[in-house]
């Protein structure tokens, strides 16, 4: 199969959905261990080494790339892996699953309206219509509709989720910034040039009696979940997310978030959970929304968004963020 078929690029969207649905079961043992802020700096230390191996060995002059590229690269990876990890993971402590599932399918409603304010593109109906539809589902997926109880602390817990989910959009549009890097590159170099800034924050946090450091006993239970984080929604499903957003545009792209809390769904119900009618009725809302997007009309518009990103980026000028 083709790089640049349109097929290949769904299907490293859906791995990638998938795989960070994984991440919200695989992680929550992690979670209670170890602080957000921690935890965050610990899985981008391991998912480092397989960054730093799959640009040396696929990439072109990676380390010529990142010198030239050093700040915008630090920029967009402290928004895309520290600004967004440590605020949803705070956001999730003092709110409601439900609640975190809602907030991350906003993503693709805010990368459409970034659009339209920053850079003057208004969405295609087709594309905003699938937006909508597949934010009513997951919507319906979360069962938030009718809950009355909850967290004291739940509106600033989702605050703070939705202030970090603006973080990974503005990442997302970052790579148009620097068109000369592969998919790869832009998901390990920024992941690299990030890192000594989410080391550092843990340290002066500890430092400054905000946060515990963690115990190696709180570590070593958890040790097989940082791995699997790791290697599988840090490492693989972001070099297939950034893929999949090179080959359909940003506002395509993120409209494959929403398969975020439908592939936990169906993960909790091979673990031997029941969800209600109301939760499969939103999951085949969100499918038919990702349908409607990859088959639309409009597909074109999204190739010529990423070759606009591309030019702009070649020429200096580069899309407002």
């Amino acid at each position: 199969m083709s790089l640049s078929n349109p097929y290949a690029a769904t299907v490293a969207m859906l791995f990638a959905a998938i795989s960070w649905g994984s991440l919200f079961l695989v992680g929550k043992p992690v979670l209670s261990r170890l602080d957000p802020i921690w935890f965050t700096a610990v899985r981008y230390l391991l998912a480092g080494v397989g960054m730093t191996l799959l640009v040396v060995v696929f990439g072109e002059r990676p380390w010529a790339k990142l010198r030239a590229h050093w700040g915008t690269l630090t920029g967009y990876g402290v928004l895309g892996y520290g600004f967004f990890g440590i605020l949803v993971l705070e956001g999730l402590k003092l709110s409601l699953p439900s609640h975190g599932a809602v907030l991350m399918a906003t993503m693709p409603m805010t990368t459409l309206l970034l659009r339209w304010l920053l850079d003057g593109q208004r969405p295609g109906i087709a594309v905003a219509g699938a937006a909508v539809l597949a934010l009513s589902g997951v919507i319906l997926v979360s069962g938030v509709l009718g809950r009355t109880d909850g967290p004291p602390h739940m509106l600033l817990g989702d605050a703070l989720t939705l202030l970090g989910t603006v973080g990974w959009v503005l990442y997302t549009r970052g790579a148009a910034k620097v068109p000369d890097l592969s998919p790869l590159e832009y998901t390990g170099l920024t992941a690299i040039a990030a890192l000594p800034w989410q080391v550092a924050f843990a340290l002066v946090a500890t430092a400054g009696g905000w946060i515990a450091a963690p115990a190696w006993t709180d570590v070593t239970p958890v040790v097989p979940h940082l791995v699997y984080i790791a290697a599988v929604p840090t490492v693989a499903a972001v070099v297939a997310f950034n893929f999949g957003v090179r080959q359909l545009g940003a506002s395509r792209g993120t409209l494959f978030l929403n398969g975020v809390p439908v592939s936990a769904l169906l993960m909790s119900v091979a673990l031997g959970q029941h969800p209600a009618m109301q939760e499969w009725i939103g999951a085949a809302l969100v499918i038919a929304a990702l349908t409607l997007s990859t088959r639309s009309p409009t597909a074109a518009s999204g190739k010529a968004e990423v070759k606009a990103g591309a030019m702009a980026g070649a020429g200096g000028r580069c899309p407002a963020t």
